[in-house]
């Protein structure tokens, strides 16, 4: 079975998942996976992986934050100013 981590890192390993397929597949609320996923992200790095994102990108203007470091998901556009931002899928590579 594993810790929380553990069963994260298994999934992502196996196939890309979104925050939402983490937050359904494990239990928690979508707010504890981010938490999990920048000590993820620093816990893998260590062992010659890595935790790749596709960019969050704006679904009203199109803006692609592709300079993002920042697991946690944008509030808003700075391009519009809107908050309709496209969620993104995590995987380990590795």
């Amino acid at each position: 079975m594993g810790t929380i981590r553990q069963r994260m890192v298994g999934l992502m390993e196996d196939r890309a998942c979104s925050v939402r397929d983490l937050s359904k597949e494990l239990g928690i609320s979508e707010k504890d996976v981010y938490g999990h996923l920048e000590h993820i992200r620093r816990s893998i790095c260590g062992k010659g992986k890595r935790l790749s994102m596709q960019p969050y990108e704006c679904l009203s203007c199109g803006y692609v934050f592709k300079d993002r470091n920042r697991i946690q998901k944008p509030g808003r556009c700075p391009k519009c100013r809107e908050s309709h931002i496209q969620g993104v899928m995590f995987r380990i590579s590795g």
